[in-house]
């Protein structure tokens, strides 16, 4: 599976990325909106080793994507959905702190309602972030996503209670974004062509 915008090569992961993702995700400045304090070659083994198990699945529930820019990878984002709610996905995205402020999450975040929508069919796509991550908001409004909700410290992470927000937008306002003349081919709704 292999996703392009403008600037950025979206791609499966590989066992070998884990040392590009150690070093970003070692640093204090992404580290401030996780539950981790630190992360280690083994923690992050794991985490590219958790995408790598998705890649196996039957039907395929979860894509995660190493982000690229020139060769070199400078994140991740992925799509996920479950069974019991096929029709509806999440995204997420993170990005290495010296890649911030250039648009690269948004254009990875909208390649990922593209390819929800258009290549897997779901019928809404959403997305949690950190209420005080003004920055990951922003992304998601940009995209278009609309804010449906601020949940109130429903998330304990690093010795506090922080508060979430919540982001979702439908197939019909992502298609009046991006195919405003509703030139888009109509289609029978089918959730998630997961194949190979």
């Amino acid at each position: 599976m292999l996703l392009h915008t403008e600037r950025l090569v979206l791609r499966e992961f590989v066992r070998s990325d884990w040392r590009a993702v150690l070093r970003y995700q070692a640093h204090p400045l992404y580290l401030r909106y996780t539950p981790w304090t630190e992360r280690t070659e083994a923690d992050v083994r794991s985490f590219v080793n958790m995408f790598l198990s998705w890649q196996r699945e039957r039907p395929r529930l979860r894509f995660q994507f190493a982000m690229e820019l020139d060769g070199q990878l400078i994140g991740n984002c992925g799509i996920r959905t479950n069974m019991q709610q096929p029709w509806e996905a999440n995204i997420g995205y993170e990005l290495d702190s010296r890649y911030w402020g250039r648009g690269y999450a948004t254009e990875a975040a909208r390649e990922l309602l593209r390819f929800g929508f258009e290549e897997l069919r779901f019928h809404r796509i959403c997305a949690q972030c950190i209420a005080e991550n003004l920055a990951s908001a922003h992304v998601l409004e940009r995209i278009g996503m609309k804010r449906e909700g601020h949940l109130r410290e429903n998330e304990w992470m690093r010795g506090r209670w922080w508060d979430t927000l919540e982001y979702a937008i439908l197939e019909s306002e992502w298609k009046a974004l991006y195919y405003p003349a509703n030139d888009s081919p109509e289609r029978e709704y089918s959730p998630l062509l997961y194949g190979g």
